[in-house]
């Protein structure tokens, strides 16, 4: 059984459709949802879907290496980033060189980068009058939203699209690939 530790800040709808996802799996499970944020209301998530949690702040992640402690006690093979926020330390790179994927909600490399996150990505893709967006998985590296590309999957952005309404199509991308892209990677290094 692989088991994936997810990291979130925010509300989790990510988190639990991907929990849900390997909820019947024999082969990858969600064993623990991270969070450096404790008002996120993924933690109310994973709770009602009855996934331990932990949370942590920025002295702790950054400053010990309780974090790479704990997933390699519960035996953590691979770690999703479903809306974290922070950049992934160094020493969690190493110890999980290819096997951190994040989700962007952009078509990388266009609109990533710090503070590019939420809302904030579909107001610039609107400002800028692209004709589509979409979402990016990819590999975590050192810089934010700079790893290797993993797959893309695009939608159309209308005229009189609002960022909310761009928002919910891409909601709709993250929620239809995510996890089945993240078990192709899994199942795909696992094998080798």
């Amino acid at each position: 059984m692989q088991k994936i530790a997810l990291f979130a800040s925010g509300n989790g709808t990510n988190a639990q459709r991907i929990t849900e996802y390997f909820k019947d799996s024999t082969e990858i499970s969600v064993d623990i949802i991270l969070s450096n944020n404790p008002k996120a209301y993924v933690l109310q998530r994973a709770a009602s879907l009855q996934v331990p949690t932990r949370v942590f702040d920025r002295r702790e992640f950054y400053d010990t290496r309780s974090i790479l402690k704990l997933l390699k006690e519960r035996e953590i093979s691979f770690i999703v980033l479903a809306g974290f926020l922070w950049l992934v330390p160094d020493y969690l790179l190493k110890a999980y060189s290819h096997r951190i994927i994040n989700i962007h909600p952009a078509l990388l490399p266009k609109y990533g980068g710090k503070g590019m996150y939420g809302i904030k990505v579909h107001e610039a893709v609107i400002q800028s009058g692209d004709k589509e967006s979409g979402i990016t998985i990819h590999y975590v590296n050192d810089k934010y939203d700079a790893g290797e590309i993993i797959f893309q999957a695009k939608c159309s952005v209308l005229p009189g699209d609002s960022p909310e309404m761009l928002a919910q199509k891409i909601h709709f991308l993250e929620y239809e690939h995510f996890p089945v892209i993240i078990r192709k990677v899994i199942m795909e290094q696992t094998s080798a």
